[in-house]
């Protein structure tokens, strides 16, 4: 039925949610009269009714639609399967003469219409595993989900949809090679699966395999057309627009995901998230209290609640969502990466890369190294922006040898730049663009990035800034790889760095200024802190005394009582001390 562009099917975590509303266990059997209760609290239009019973050694199967008000049918089918390998067929030939029934016209069926055997799989035992991977991730999360798809994938290996699982499910794991590898395979069987789940294949592929946002925007906003009723469909739309930076577009298409479906966990961390980018903190608050009043408990909305926590300066909550995950495989590790940030954030070094040695540690006891490895790479980029070149070339050894995968090194290229080491950053960059030719981000964002850093260091600053043009259109979006809760704006940083290392200070400073325009974007990013003294340099470039200390003040407050080891709070003294 889903397949069928004019039904909206109720969630099934809205019919949990109305259950428990009744009365009734959340996973109480839907009889007819239940189900027909359920229907009519929600608002919704008639019940399907499903029924199979054997004949001998056949099955009989039953398919009735009821108005939910009135009790009067719609529609009814009944097949027979001649042995049980027949059952998904004579269920596609029956659901399809329904959809015909209940109204929706031949040219609409023969165009939104595959066959069961085919959209999903033929292989009842393949179903099965893949419904309860479904029913796990629901209930328990991506964790618990991946041995029932990667079963799936196994019993039948054209399985695309089994392949989708579990794709999504590493890539929230953070494992995003292993969700790219999935997606992939997905994608190679797009031709086995109805047009709506090829729709959703075409833009994972693009968004997470090939990485050519602007395909996935075209993608989703095709089957909007076709599909104005599905919900994820906008809420995945919206998610594409953050990672551009088009956050006016991202909140739009996730508030009509939310209208669609007012259930949807990742449609409000998603929304919470863009209005945070958008510095709309009062707004992102209130929709993170609108999830609480749905009863949405989701560890990703814990993860927002930590950045809304931090931009409010509410330490007394950032501390408690951090105890809230304590104990929980692919979050405990999220919230303590996040705290590292939090700490490096005010210049306590020693207690951030603890947090994120614990972080690591968290992540590969759930057996999530690409996970592991990009927090330890996090820590790596912090340590090189703070000055502390050895620590920060040890970290990256560390991260590649636990998983060398594209996210990883995007961001040990950027580390080796950035800690002098131009000769292997240059090499690691000509790789990875021989790699993701197609890439958005990786071309758009992290290249430019890692090449001006290559450049800085090379003293050729003139050449930084032509290479950074082309992130121009970029360096507001999320990117991927996002060790953050906010981004990085890191290639504003280095063409901050640039124009200083030029003297041309009025365009570093405004560089730099971008940093606490868009304190919602930034969060705790340490380069948030730094902007302030990066400031300060660049005032202090132009003579401007005055605007100079003053900026100099507000990085020294922030790292009042910072580890006073760091090489950049040495540095940042010792100028200090010249402009009185």
């Amino acid at each position: 039925m889903t397949q069928s562009p004019f039904v909206n099917i109720l969630s099934e975590k809205k019919v949990r949610d109305t259950l428990k509303f009744m009365g009734h266990p959340p996973d109480e059997r839907l009889t007819p009269d239940i189900a027909r209760e359920v229907c009519q609290r929600t608002g919704s239009a008639a019940v399907l009714v499903g029924s199979i019973a054997s004949l001998g050694s056949q099955y009989v199967l039953g398919l009735s639609a009821v108005n939910c008000h009135t009790g009067d049918l719609l529609a009814q089918q009944q097949v027979q399967a001649a042995r049980k390998e027949d059952v998904l067929k004579a269920l596609s030939r029956a659901s399809t003469t329904l959809r015909q029934q209940v109204g929706e016209s031949l040219s609409s069926i023969q165009k939104f219409n595959v066959p069961l055997d085919q959209a999903t799989t033929p292989s009842l035992e393949a179903l099965k595993s893949y419904s309860l991977g479904r029913q796990a991730e629901r209930e328990k999360g991506a964790t618990a989900a991946i041995p029932f798809y990667r079963q799936a994938s196994e019993l039948d290996s054209n399985f695309a949809m089994a392949f989708v699982g579990l794709g999504i499910s590493y890539e929230n794991l953070g494992e995003s090679g292993l969700g790219s590898e999935a997606i992939q395979k997905a994608y190679q069987l797009r031709d086995r699966v109805s047009e709506h789940e090829k729709f959703a294949i075409s833009a994972y592929y693009y968004t997470n395999v090939t990485g050519e946002l602007e395909k996935a925007v075209q993608t989703y906003e095709l089957s909007t057309d076709a599909y104005s009723r599905e919900y994820t469909t906008h809420a995945n739309l919206g998610n594409i627009y953050s990672y551009l930076g088009q956050y006016e577009k991202a909140v739009a298409e996730t508030v009509e995901a939310l209208r669609l479906n007012s259930d949807n966990s990742v449609a409000y961390g998603n929304l919470i998230q863009d209005y945070a980018f958008l510095n709309r903190i009062d707004e992102a608050q209130a929709t993170f209290q609108r999830a609480m009043s749905h009863k949405i408990e989701d560890p990703y909305l814990h993860g927002m609640l930590y950045g809304i926590a931090f931009l409010r300066g509410d330490a007394a909550e950032t501390a408690r969502q951090v105890a809230w995950s304590a104990g929980k495989p692919g979050t405990e590790d999220i919230l303590l990466s996040f705290q590292s940030d939090t700490e490096a954030f005010s210049g306590h070094l020693r207690t951030a890369r603890n947090l994120s040695r614990r972080a690591v540690e968290s992540a590969k006891s759930a057996d999530e190294k690409e996970a592991a490895a990009e927090w330890q790479m996090n820590a790596a980029v912090r340590d090189a922006e703070f000055g502390d070149a050895a620590q920060a070339r040890f970290e990256t050894a560390s991260a590649l040898s636990l998983a060398s995968t594209r996210d990883v090194q995007i961001l040990a290229a950027l580390v080796q730049a950035r800690s002098g080491d131009s000769g292997i950053a240059q090499k690691m960059a000509d790789e990875l663009e021989r790699r993701n030719p197609l890439n958005t981000v990786v071309n758009g964002y992290w290249l430019p990035s890692i090449r001006a850093a290559i450049e800085i260091d090379r003293n050729d600053s003139t050449k930084a800034l032509d290479v950074l043009q082309s992130a121009n259109r970029y360096e507001l979006g999320i990117p991927i790889p996002d060790p953050e809760f906010g981004g990085f704006l890191y290639p504003a940083y280095m063409r901050g760095q640039a124009y200083l290392s030029l003297h041309r200070a009025n365009e570093a400073a405004a560089e730099y200024q971008k940093f606490i325009d868009h304190r919602g974007l930034v969060a705790n990013s340490p380069l948030g802190a730094l902007a302030h003294l990066q400031i300060g340099r660049a005032c202090a470039m132009q003579g401007d005394t005055a605007k100079a200390r003053a900026a100099y003040q507000d990085f020294l407050t922030l790292w009042k009582d910072a580890d006073p080891d760091i090489p950049i709070l040495k540095q940042a003294k010792a100028e200090y001390a010249k402009l009185q």
